[in-house]
């Protein structure tokens, strides 16, 4: 990039016309998280979980609910865990349907703070029997509906100088899996898109990372035969199977004070299964 190349926020949600220097320290003045008016407390941000009505993502959305915050909980079908605060009907495939979605968690809990980008599909298929059409839709779910969250909220972040959001990508992404090409490439090009918006974001205090579950205890993995999880849970260093909770803990804490200088990362909860790749 020449070095006097800029990029300028003029997107209607950012900062318009105002323009930031894409280089090495390009702010002469450092980021104090602390006098962020929310952090403050230790409680009441407003938080956005996707994929939020079971398993990782309705954990994730009780556990910030549990603590204090403001949370809306989006899902196709509008209903979130009990426990995860409001719930918000979103197809994160349709751009409209994601501001719809965006725009009602705002009014209801202010300007999104916190984004937790976990809804995703699978659609396992051999290489030779996948259709392109299988490995677009997972892509669009997984990826691009990752994307599409992240232009809807991350204005009013990088205006306040601050912010969190947390891809939830996948063990499968370093390591792949045999039947899973599109659903292990859609969960590494999360890894390369926090990464990149780790750089563009990091000079206006919002930070970007990625937590890679393992095999955690879902409704996806408890149609595995007794047999196939038996031999799952042998190749585990740990022993036993992740919970839902394991994979929050962790979100938890990259969004927190304590993993404001986190950024950029890949974060394996995956009691070992990973090592290596």
């Amino acid at each position: 990039m020449n070095p006097t190349e800029v990029f300028s926020f003029t997107d209607g949600l950012g900062i318009d016309g105002e323009t930031v220097w894409l280089e090495q320290s390009p702010f002469t003045t450092k980021v104090d998280v602390t006098t962020h008016p929310i952090q403050s407390t230790p409680t009441g941000r407003s938080v956005l979980v996707s994929g939020g009505s079971r398993g990782i993502g309705a954990a994730i959305a009780s556990r910030f609910a549990g603590d204090g915050h403001r949370v809306a909980n989006l899902s196709r079908s509008g209903r979130g865990a009990a426990s995860g605060g409001l719930a918000v009907a979103c197809d994160v495939t349709d751009s409209e349907s994601v501001d719809l979605a965006v725009k009602k968690a705002t009014e209801a809990n202010g300007p999104i703070d916190v984004l937790i980008a976990n809804a995703g599909i699978t659609d396992d298929k051999l290489m030779l029997r996948m259709g392109e059409d299988s490995f677009a839709d997972v892509l669009d779910t997984n990826l691009t509906g990752a994307y599409r969250l992240v232009k809807a909220v991350s204005g009013p972040m990088l205006r306040n100088r601050w912010g969190r959001i947390v891809f939830i990508s996948s063990v499968v992404a370093m390591s792949g899996s045999a039947g899973q090409a599109n659903y292990a490439a859609s969960k590494a090009g999360l890894i390369g898109l926090a990464r990149s918006l780790a750089r563009e974001f990091g000079p206006r205090g919002v930070t970007c990372n990625v937590v890679a579950p393992g095999f955690i205890d879902t409704d996806m993995t408890a149609e595995l035969s007794a047999t196939r999880r038996d031999d799952i849970v042998d190749s585990i260093p740990l022993s036993r199977i992740g919970s839902p909770e394991d994979v929050a803990a962790t979100v938890d804490f990259l969004t927190s004070d304590a993993g404001g200088y986190v950024t950029g990362a890949v974060i394996p909860v995956d009691g070992g299964l990973g090592m290596g790749h």
